[in-house]
């Protein structure tokens, strides 16, 4: 088989808590054969040590076979990151990864196993939320895992790749609010692999950030529709209907009770703050 060369792009702001644990999961991979593998953080517009903890996993990584390159940008903005990391990437395979996500093992191998299929390729893997301690994010976590798109389909959630011929579909990532669902959409069903490694996704916690977190993310759908409205065609399944809620409520009522909470509070309540974070 052609070597191929993996690069996994990490914008990262404010993250000095999160990033060690975010690369000591990629160090725990096992090896991949005939494929190279870089790691590139690119934090952005922070003021902790974000990219300080990320240059002191330097030799950990090494040993386990990658290289990385951690890039300290003074302005923030992941659109910027995940462009500047593209820019510095060498890799005909890219995983573009939140530094908060904790990949599960073997979700590596398997991920550059389905993008070195024939043809354009989109791949994902299985989310996990890990236990919430707010019993609403708990509820509302259960539930929303369910839902078809997310139990079944390629969400793109903190973590997302694509091969060369893939990654040519589009050029730089576009100043938008839903980076992921952009490049998704790009993909037909199709063209779409979900491994069933797992990776950890986590979810805000308490009511108020969960309404904040839903409404940016209906904010990116419909910027999305607004701009490029010939996504829209990769679009089916990706949104649950009210009758299949309503029908994993019966098993959960009280997972539906915080998920339609959450949905109401995003339609009674204006917009505050700003987009800088999903979760």
């Amino acid at each position: 088989m052609t070597l191929s060369r993996l690069s996994v792009i990490i914008p990262a702001h404010q993250e000095e808590r999160q990033i060690a644990a975010c690369l000591l999961a990629l160090a725990e991979q096992p090896p991949v054969p005939d494929v190279a593998r870089e790691v590139i953080v690119v934090a952005n517009g922070c003021t902790d040590r974000t990219a300080e903890v990320a240059g002191s996993q330097t030799a950990l990584l090494q040993r386990s076979g990658w290289t990385l390159q951690v890039i300290d940008l003074p302005e923030g903005g992941k659109i910027g990151a995940l462009n500047h990391g593209d820019a510095e990437a060498s890799g005909d395979l890219r995983l573009y990864l939140d530094a908060d996500i904790r990949v599960g093992f073997g979700l590596i191998p398997a991920l550059c196993n389905a993008l070195r299929q024939p043809g354009p390729r989109y791949a994902g893997a299985r989310l996990v939320v890990p236990p919430p301690s707010s019993r609403v994010s708990a509820a509302y976590a259960r539930f929303w895992q369910k839902l078809p798109f997310v139990a079944q389909g390629v969400t793109g959630a903190g973590l997302f790749a694509v091969n060369a011929e893939g990654r040519a579909r589009w050029g730089r990532f576009p100043d938008i609010i839903a980076d992921d669902a952009f490049v998704r959409l790009h993909f037909t069903p199709a063209e779409r692999t979900r491994v069933e490694a797992t990776y950890l996704w986590p979810i805000s916690e308490r009511l108020n950030p969960l309404i904040k977190v839903r409404r940016r993310q209906d904010a990116g759908t419909a910027q999305l529709a607004l701009l490029y409205p010939e996504l829209a065609r990769n679009a089916a399944g990706d949104r649950a209907s009210w009758r299949q809620a309503l029908r994993l409520g019966l098993a959960d009522p009280e997972g539906f009770a915080a998920y339609a909470l959450v949905s109401l509070g995003v339609r009674m309540r204006k917009p505050a703050g700003n987009w800088d974070r999903n979760r």
